[in-house]
């Protein structure tokens, strides 16, 4: 097969900036307060209510987040947490943060959000937390374990905008949830993320934990817990009360660059697209993720999109094969089958609110002509 002249690459992913971001960022510059200042609070208030959460904290990153709730609701040295072997590495690492162990459950082959069945079936009288992903923004079936009877952290990093299916607005039911703010995300402050909580308490211990374990009264000269530096700064929290402004047309901008992938992919044999959302669940879109047919070599896949200027990634690998967790705990293939066969298939397009529909065409082209053909 012929390789087309490549044109003008696509990146794989956009930040959305422009001069509000630059004028918040600037004011915080000048006003030499570039930590621990007013806008940490600011940005925490004007986040909360946007997913019906009763307090927030700002954190230097959503792996900060997650591993900060993990303590909050408890997790130990020798403790077990169940979750999901399709994610980001993160959302296991921060159970061996605290000498936990991440227990892996197999996923749903429609959402490749951890399966609540699984889940259940792995729960033992070890098991102290629940940590289901959103995973790609589509929300988990949290009321399922909710049923399970044991605290639950929600990995809610790549589903900012997302509903539940019972119209909650993920991060809204009370629990612990984590978002971030990497570049690629629905709202970005470069580096960063939030957790939300319905508890009062959760937030005091969550804030001071991310400052060192200060006491609540700020006074540096009083640690009274084990904390960490996962503060964020306040020229990320400018940066984010600027993407809170345009954060509804930045996600809608996203769904419709998703709705013009599903029309112009739509019909590639064998391609599989992200699950529509069902009934009141709504996916707050991070990226677009296919998973190519059976038989593809998806590494020479990816190679043939990159020759025709189109960026492309796998996207998960299962966290259960990588070289650590095979080493320290000892998985091998053929212990999540549904997850491995995904993770095996799948790969992320170029996706970001900018799009226009000649760059999404130009993307589904070369899929068609490497994978339809």
């Amino acid at each position: 097969m012929s390789v087309p002249e490549v044109s003008e690459a696509i990146p794989l992913a956009r930040p959305v900036l422009g001069e509000r971001e630059e004028q918040r960022v600037l004011e915080v510059l000048r006003s030499g307060r570039l930590s621990l200042g007013p806008l940490l609070g600011e940005f925490e208030r004007e986040f909360a209510p946007r997913v019906g959460a009763a307090h927030a904290s700002a954190v230097s990153s959503g792996t900060a987040g997650l591993h900060l709730a993990l303590r909050a609701v408890g997790v130990k040295d020798g403790d077990d947490v169940v979750t999901t072997p399709f994610s980001f590495v993160a959302s296991a690492n921060v159970a061996v943060y605290e000498r936990a162990r991440p227990v892996f459950a197999d996923i749903d082959p429609v959402t490749l959000n951890l399966d609540p069945d699984a889940a259940a079936a792995a729960v033992t009288d070890r098991t102290t937390a629940l940590l289901p992903v959103h995973v790609f923004g589509y929300p988990a079936d949290v009321a399922a374990f909710e049923k399970l009877g044991l605290p639950i952290v929600e990995d809610a990093c790549e589903a900012l905008g997302a509903v539940d299916a019972d119209g909650i607005p993920v991060g809204g039911r009370g629990h612990p949830a984590v978002f971030a703010f990497y570049a690629n995300k629905q709202l970005t402050t470069g580096e960063g993320g939030m957790l939300t909580t319905a508890d009062a308490a959760m937030k005091e211990r969550i804030d001071s934990e991310r400052n060192q374990g200060r006491a609540p009264n700020m006074d540096w000269l009083d640690h009274d817990r084990l904390g960490f530096n996962y503060r964020l700064s306040d020229l990320a929290c400018a940066l984010g009360l600027a993407q809170l402004e345009r954060l509804d047309d930045m996600l809608a901008a996203r769904a419709r660059v998703a709705a013009a992938y599903r029309e112009a992919l739509s019909e590639i044999e064998g391609l599989e697209l992200p699950c529509p959302d069902v009934a009141q669940a709504r996916r707050g879109w991070f990226v677009y993720v296919v998973q190519l047919p059976s038989g593809f070599d998806r590494d020479d896949v990816v190679r043939a999109l990159a020759e025709r200027g189109i960026p492309s990634k796998p996207y998960f690998p299962a966290v259960h094969l990588m070289s650590f967790y095979r080493e320290r705990f000892g998985h091998r293939e053929g212990e999540f089958p549904v997850c491995e066969d995904v993770a095996a298939r799948s790969i992320a397009l170029p996706f970001f609110p900018q799009m226009t529909e000649s760059q999404v065409e130009r993307v589904a082209e070369s899929v068609r002509d490497v994978v339809g053909r």
